[in-house]
């Protein structure tokens, strides 16, 4: 061999070494899937649902069933199909003690699926969820093949610079193995530049074909960020509410919800008397979602519907709705203050300012997570009046979170298996203007969700003007 080939050969080596060793493209394809966690109020039973994460398909679905303080023992039966097939069932015994039940099921392709669940009392709840699929973007395919191909050409160019009568013939697969090298880093290079294309289930509506190759149309259309909000329409039969949600421009169903905060619908019912209900529908068919209502007073009720439409963001509806019942007037909350939630001893500090400051003290550090957060408050006001009616027409309502505090290298949030916080949680608000609000604080322990009602007067002083 040559002195001439044998240099482009050995800078040939020292340039894939190097490109070996630090060009190493960066994945942006579908991420491999998370814990999905949803609460629902099937029945008289408040559950948690967690469809356990699938890395790769076939494979077994894991379904845990999170029960609460006072839910009754009972079946789930429990289905996922894909394109309407049902492909897999499972029954899911609850007991009597509060905790968490598993399930097992089993999903054969990537894709968007639904999870049903039938407690035998005629209704049926279902879930939509994605399966992911393993992507390789373009660029990491361009950068893998082109180090595959620089190695080819190399070798070739090795072969034919010892054995050919004419070094010099060694230069051809030479020069293929840089403009293969070429390619390999330019890969490398856009894949930290170049954004993702859209996540389908969050951006797109999700179909088999943009989860398996999101890049194949990674085009959006208008209407994925521009969908109206919804119309919410509330109807009581006996113990039983039933949301119709409509597309405000078209009319039609609504069922491209995501899932916010644990939740496709967190529903909040403030009774006449001001009794708070935090509740979540469960999905029967497009745009249709029912939850009961355990006991409820005779009167008005102010209704809040708290959702996410996928290219819509987070929306607030409210409505009325007149219900029956014979449940005793809830007393008046008191303000900041000592006092017992369900046998839990309580300290409410309310600090004032711009902004506010509300906590509670527990004095236990056993708390547990609840919709993702370790905490909820929900704000209504300023309220003149019977609180049922009068916080329909509140000019705030608010929806605050006391967040989980993070812990490095964790992907999925802690769910309500794990009782290690506490003992405070702590909200800050700032009041939009005087007067007296109702607030309602919320938080778990014992698989009980504590709901902590209380009274804020907000001085003119202290309005956050």
């Amino acid at each position: 061999m040559g002195t001439k080939p044998r240099a482009v050969l050995l800078m040939l080596l020292a340039v894939l070494g190097i490109a070996l060793a630090g060009g190493t493209a960066h994945a942006d394809g579908a991420p491999s899937g998370t814990d999905v966690q949803v609460a629902q109020t099937l029945g008289a039973r408040e559950l948690t649902v967690i469809i356990r994460r699938v890395d790769v398909t076939p494979s077994p679905l894991r379904v845990d069933v999170v029960t609460h303080q006072g839910t009754a023992p009972g079946t789930l039966h429990l289905a996922v199909a894909a394109d309407g097939v049902v492909t897999s069932r499972g029954d899911v015994v609850l007991g009597a003690e509060p905790g968490v039940y598993p399930g097992n099921l089993q999903v054969d392709k990537p894709g968007p699926w639904q999870l049903s669940l039938d407690d035998g009392s005629g209704t049926t709840a279902t879930i939509p969820f994605i399966v992911p699929a393993r992507v390789v973007p373009p660029w990491e395919k361009a950068t893998y093949g082109g180090f595959v191909a620089a190695g080819a050409f190399l070798l070739l160019a090795l072969v034919v610079g010892v054995k050919a009568k004419r070094t010099a013939f060694a230069l051809v697969p030479a020069g293929g193995a840089v403009a293969a090298i070429a390619v390999a880093v330019t890969g490398a290079l856009l894949s930290a530049s170049t954004p993702p294309p859209p996540a389908p289930g969050s951006q797109l509506d999700p179909t088999y074909d943009n989860v398996t190759d999101p890049y194949a149309n990674a085009q959006l259309s208008t209407m994925d960020y521009s969908r109206p909000p919804v119309n919410l329409a509330v109807q009581a039969e006996r113990d039983e509410l039933t949301l119709h949600l409509t597309d405000g421009a078209t009319g039609r169903p609504v069922d491209d919800l995501l899932i916010h905060d644990n939740a496709l619908v967190h529903l909040v019912l403030i009774s006449p008397s001001g009794r708070m209900s935090h509740l979540h529908p469960v999905r029967v068919g497009p745009g249709d979602y029912r939850v009961g209502v355990a006991d409820p007073e005779a009167g008005t009720y102010t209704v809040a519907a708290e959702l996410v439409r996928r290219g819509g963001g987070v929306q607030l509806v409210r409505s009325t709705v007149d219900l029956t019942g014979t449940a005793a007037p809830a007393p008046e909350p008191p303000g900041a203050g000592p006092r017992t939630v369900d046998g839990t001893p309580v300290d409410l500090t309310i600090t004032p300012g711009t902004p506010t400051t509300i906590t509670a003290h527990f004095k236990t550090q056993d708390l547990q997570p609840w919709l993702g957060m370790l905490g909820h408050l929900i704000v209504a006001g300023p309220i003149t009046g019977q609180p049922g009616t009068a916080a329909a027409k509140a000019p705030t309502w608010a929806h605050v979170h006391a967040m989980i505090p993070p812990v490095a290298g964790q992907l999925d949030r802690p769910d309500e298996t794990v009782a290690a916080y506490g003992p405070d949680v702590s909200f800050t608000y700032t009041f939009a203007a005087p007067g007296r609000y109702r607030i309602w604080l919320q938080a778990e322990r014992g698989y009980r969700v504590l709901t902590i009602p209380a009274v804020v007067d907000v001085p003119t002083t202290g309005a956050g003007r």
